[in-house]
């Protein structure tokens, strides 16, 4: 080995040296390769020669440059009694996962009435309209939104909606500004590549990356959860900062995350669709508050049991749950009454669209404009049928809204049952044409009592039969139980209906009612 040959990025220079400098573990650098020279190192013919993938991971840079001139920061002045209102948690498990309003950036500021909030939004139209989120500008006193420039604007509250967590702001720029546009929410798809851009910690203008890891989470915070979960860092800032496909469209606005310690990222973040974005924004531009579609009735989620009893049929896929919404009670005086709509129906399409849950039904309905004409699928006796009905709407929506408990019901059900008199009535708070029998009491142990079906219940059906005395309703439940078929019970608990299905073999299947139609705006 030559000394040309060999650079030493040590101190040691000298050919006697190298050996001294390769054991005091430094890099020599070869002209002619590693280790070149060595006779005993010459043979490569076993060498190691990684190759990199056919397809690299995307390169982000030209579609950052793009974009992100219509991404801002925003600065709320917040009222302190309005943050501390707020409430709410999105929490699974100890210590507030999920921090609710999402944890944007607050600075205290010496007035102890006011909070100092930091948050992202993007820019929609170019003559200043900007998208944020609800809980960024709630209870704001001040806002201001500061472009990718440096240039600081005070903005306008346009409207909000608290229901899906969205706002519109509206600034006045001395000149155009870049905007970008919404895309199709639906087309995205598990696996694609998304870019977060927003304001976390304060730091303007911040990219992240990642994929798409699912798709309709409904994470129990509000009646219309449909969100997209991506794995891209989200931070605190974020709130209302866009989440980009690779072709440079808005397919969410991100809101919440996911993190047990009420920290930072773990991966999981949640952005409001694109499509919902689209509607709302649509209705704040031009009335400044959200209107919703309104069905009247009352649904939940079928058990495999409920499925059997009410003659369903098997799903497409053998183990999958069956799908639709179970009608538990039908509100007065609704649209869904008014078509003919029954409980024990079930609701399987809406306008075209499957319907695989309550909460599904939810999200579809609300979306429809009141006054729409729409087609809805369903099953009734084992037989598929299609009727038609005008949306009402939800705000001046009057029939029932609560929400019935979880119950269940068993093979041996123990449980004692009265007749349903009027002083019986009258304790109850029923209208006195309301039938059935009542439950006067519940054997301890019982499966009655592990389903969580209580004295005051009142069974208005065994099946599809009515009862109105305590030995019809028995006599159907042993009939039933005797033909080792389903059964399934209709329960009026405190004003509301509720299905219960009893398996031959003894066990039970209670699910919650799921209003799929209910709830007051709590901003408009």
């Amino acid at each position: 080995m030559s000394e040309k040959s060999v650079t030493n990025v040590c101190k040691h220079g000298s050919r006697r040296n190298w050996t001294k400098a390769l054991l005091a573990g430094c890099m020599l650098v070869s002209a002619a390769g590693p280790w070149a020279g060595s006779q005993s190192w010459a043979d490569t013919s076993s060498m190691i020669k990684p190759s990199g993938p056919a397809q690299r991971i995307p390169d982000f840079v030209e579609l950052v440059k793009q974009v992100k001139p219509a991404v801002v920061s925003i600065t709320s002045m917040i009222r302190s009694d309005a943050v501390e209102g707020e409430g709410g948690s999105m929490g699974m498990g100890g210590g507030g996962p999920f921090p609710f309003p999402f944890p944007f950036q607050m600075m205290p500021q010496p007035s102890k009435q006011l909070i100092e909030a930091r948050g992202s939004g993007f820019v929609i139209s170019a003559d200043g309209y900007v998208v944020t989120n609800n809980h960024v500008v709630k209870g704001a006193t001040k806002v201001t939104v500061t472009l990718d420039d440096g240039t600081t604007l005070p903005a306008k509250v346009v409207g909000r909606d608290g229901k899906t967590d969205l706002a519109l702001l509206k600034v006045t720029p001395t000149q155009k500004l870049p905007f970008i546009e919404l895309g199709e929410s639906d087309d995205v798809q598990p696996g694609e590549w998304v870019i977060a851009v927003g304001n976390p910690y304060g730091l303007g203008g911040t990219v992240t990356a990642g994929i798409v890891s699912a798709r309709g989470r409904d994470i129990n915070e509000g009646p219309y959860d449909n969100f997209i979960q991506v794995d891209a860092p989200i931070n605190r800032g974020n709130s209302g900062g866009p989440l980009f496909t690779q072709d440079g469209k808005v397919v969410g606005v991100n809101t919440a995350i996911l993190s047990p310690s009420g920290g930072g990222s773990i991966g999981i973040g949640f952005a409001i669709p694109s499509d919902t974005v689209r509607s709302v924004v649509d209705q704040l531009r031009k009335t400044g508050h959200v209107v919703r579609g309104y069905l009247g009735v009352n649904a939940q989620v079928i058990s495999p049991v409920m499925a059997s009893a009410l003659n369903l049929p098997a799903p497409a896929v053998a183990g999958a749950p069956p799908a639709g919404a179970l009608v538990a009670s039908v509100s007065q005086d609704s649209p869904a009454e008014k078509a003919g709509l029954k409980a024990e129906d079930v609701i399987t399409e809406f306008n075209g669209q499957k319907i695989s849950t309550p909460h599904d039904l939810a999200v579809r309905v609300a979306a429809v404009p009141p006054g729409t004409q729409v087609t809805i699928g369903f099953i009734r006796a084992g037989k598929a049928q299609t009727l038609t009905t005008k949306i009402g709407n939800l705000a001046t929506a009057t029939g029932d809204t609560g929400k019935a408990s979880t119950a269940a019901g068993g093979q041996h059900l123990g449980i004692a049952l009265a007749p349903l008199n009027r002083d019986t009535r009258q304790q109850l708070g029923l209208p006195q044409d309301a039938h059935g029998v009542v439950v006067s009491d519940v054997e301890a142990g019982s499966p009655a009592d592990q389903a969580g079906i209580r004295p005051g219940d009142v069974i208005q059906s065994v099946g599809s039969q009515p009862v109105d005395a305590p030995k019809a309703a028995v006599g159907l439940i042993k009939t039933a139980m005797a033909a080792k078929k389903p059964l399934l019970l209709r329960i009026l608990r405190e004003g509301q209906s509720l299905f219960i299905a009893i398996s031959p073999d003894g066990s039970t299947a209670g699910v919650p009612t799921d209003n799929n139609m209910g709830g007051d705006d709590d901003d408009n």
